[in-house]
Parts: C-alpha cells; sequence; structure tokens
C-alpha cells in the first residue's frame, strides 16, 4: 500500500453514558493517500464513510483474497488516476441493536453528534482543510439514508453527499418488513418488548431473524419514547402487523422523500448530492430514489440519481463511481 491505513481510537464525548450502554471509546479506520505528510503544510480535502446496518469501521476492512476493501479500492482508483487524495476515514456507529441510522436517540444516544464530532476530531488531528466544499459524507444503506439525512440538515459542515441504496419511501422499504416481523414475535409470546429483551440478552444474536431485528433498530431510531418499557415504540400491532397510526407518523417524517421539502434551502447549498440503487435491489430501495429523485426535481434542487444492474448486497464496484465523482469535486 502506497497511502497509510490507521486505526484512530476515538473517545467520544457525546456517547458517553449512552442508553445502551455501548462503548464511547470506537476504533475509527483512517486513510492518508500516499502524499499525506511529504508536503509541509498542505492540508487534505475530508470524506466520511458510513457503513450500512450492523457494520461497523473495521467492517469494511474485512480481507477477502478476490475483493477488494473499501480502502483498497479507494487507493487503486488514486494510483490509477481515477480519483483524487483526500483523507478517508470510516465512522462506527455500531449499536447493540445492530445501528444508529446516525441520528439523535434518547433510546440509542447521540449518534448525529457523534458524526458531526468525527468531523471536528479528524480536521484537528490530521490538519484538513476546515470548510464544507472541502468536506464529502457518504454511505451505503442505512449510511446511505445517514448521508441523505444528516446532509440535509448540515450543508454547512460537508457540501458533497454521496449515497448508495439509502433507506427511503419507508412504506414500501420497512412495510414488508412489517409482517415479518409480526411473525417472528409468535416465537417470543407476541410481546414485542419480549422480543427485544431476549434479543438484547442472547449471545447468539445472529441467530435472530434480521428483518425482525431490523424493525426493532429502526424503531429505537425513529420511535424513542423515554416512556416506554423498552424506551422505544413499535410500530404495528403485534398481532395483525397493522401500523400504528401516530408512531409510523414519526418515522415517516424521516424518510428523505418527505424531510427533503422541509430542508430545501438546505439542499440547495449542497455542491454534489449522488445517490443511486440497484434495480435488483432486495429490499426495493430503487422506488426510493426515483421517488427521492422526483421530489428534488419539484423543490428544483440539483442532483445526480443512477440506477444499475447490481442487487443490495452486490453493489461494491458501485464504490468506484461515487468515490471518483465525490474526491474530483472537493475543494483543495
Amino acid at each position: 500500500m502506497k497511502g497509510r491505513l490507521q486505526i484512530e481510537t476515538v473517545a467520544s464525548q457525546v456517547l458517553k453514558g449512552n442508553p445502551l450502554g455501548d462503548p464511547h471509546v470506537r476504533e475509527v479506520p483512517v486513510y492518508l493517500p500516499p502524499s499525506y505528510g511529504k508536503v509541509r503544510g498542505r492540508r487534505y480535502p475530508f470524506l466520511l464513510f458510513l457503513p450500512g446496518f450492523t457494520g461497523g469501521g473495521r467492517t469494511l476492512l474485512s480481507h477477502h483474497p478476490w475483493k477488494e476493501t473499501l480502502v483498497e479500492r479507494f487507493e487503486r482508483l488514486i494510483l490509477g488516476g481515477k480519483a483524487k487524495e483526500c483523507v478517508l476515514a470510516i465512522a462506527d456507529c455500531f449499536t447493540s441493536f445492530g445501528g444508529s441510522q446516525y441520528l439523535n436517540s434518547s433510546a440509542t444516544g447521540r449518534y448525529e453528534d457523534h458524526v458531526l464530532e468525527l468531523v471536528e476530531y479528524f480536521t484537528d488531528k490530521f490538519g484538513l482543510l476546515d470548510a464544507p466544499e472541502s468536506r464529502a459524507l457518504l454511505g451505503k444503506s442505512s449510511g446511505g439514508f445517514g448521508a441523505l439525512t444528516l446532509g440535509m440538515r448540515h450543508p454547512d459542515v460537508w457540501a458533497h453527499v454521496g449515497s448508495h441504496s439509502g433507506d427511503a419511501l419507508f412504506d414500501v422499504t420497512y412495510g414488508l418488513d412489517l409482517p415479518k416481523y409480526v411473525r417472528v414475535l409468535g416465537k417470543h409470546g407476541g410481546d414485542p418488548a419480549r422480543f427485544t429483551r431476549d434479543f438484547l440478552a442472547s449471545k447468539r444474536k445472529d441467530l435472530f431473524d434480521h428483518d425482525a431485528v431490523n424493525i426493532i433498530a429502526m424503531s429505537a431510531c425513529y420511535a424513542p419514547n423515554p416512556r416506554s418499557p423498552v424506551g422505544f415504540d413499535f410500530p404495528c400491532d403485534p398481532r395483525t402487523s397493522e401500523k400504528v397510526p401516530a408512531v409510523w407518523k414519526r418515522w415517516l417524517a424521516l424518510d428523505p422523500t418527505l424531510a427533503a421539502p422541509r430542508h430545501r434551502a438546505n439542499l440547495k447549498k449542497l455542491r454534489t448530492l449522488f445517490f443511486d440503487a440497484g434495480r435488483r435491489d432486495e429490499v426495493y430501495l430503487e422506488y426510493g430514489a426515483r421517488k427521492l429523485s422526483a421530489v428534488l426535481k419539484r423543490l428544483g434542487v440539483p442532483h445526480i440519481h443512477e440506477e444499475h444492474e447490481f442487487g443490495h448486497r452486490d453493489m461494491n464496484d458501485r464504490y468506484d463511481r461515487s468515490l471518483s465523482l465525490l474526491s474530483a469535486r472537493l475543494s483543495r
């Protein structure tokens, strides 16, 4: 490797005492490009990557003899002249439920604040360019949702946003999982709270149904409620799987296709808004991307919307597109 990969230990101030008791000290992989440290006083732009549900910083470093890690891919692009040098970090916002959606929640912790904290930390630690036009936020799946959501909320932090298969159009994306979730509840007495406690107590969380666990995690992120026995509200009837209107309304408030109009002014400040999804996406996120593009067109928000022939789980080659695009647009 021509550049340098190091694991940065970040002691988060905002994750201390989080409700789930998850570690506030996180290991964050950081890639420093080949020329880093060789030109005195040179400052670099910054690209922060947000992993998908059940993923953390080290997840994207898992070695496979026939596949590239995210860092290996980025260096190949840089050395081949297809991407520009910048510092790349991979956030770790994993929770006991599998993910945080990069949101602040009284049920999980202050993960939106933590992402902002990482920007400040790395800007100071590595002498990065301190301007939104020199920063990009990129993610996949839940990380894509995080990039879209935090991008439209904080254009003063980053001016470039990329999302691969980001969660959107919740009625489709999550609606199909609600009956699956209720069916799984039957193994836990039909009690959502019991299922949640059983999951948290288990040492073999990999044996639990992924779609059902996803509903728990999203509930904790989208509908926190300190007065609830488990700290959040569930989105559907535990017998019929019908949506609970008041709770589902809170979920929909965070759907990027519905949130975009509220953030029109912020979205127009972005210099790059890129998102894509595959036409074989297993959770049908191409429909959310199409809907988001239609909404943005009505709002007059410039964006790049693309579709490809991959699914949700086999689209890593699309990182070539986003890493090349975003790194080239970062101000230097």
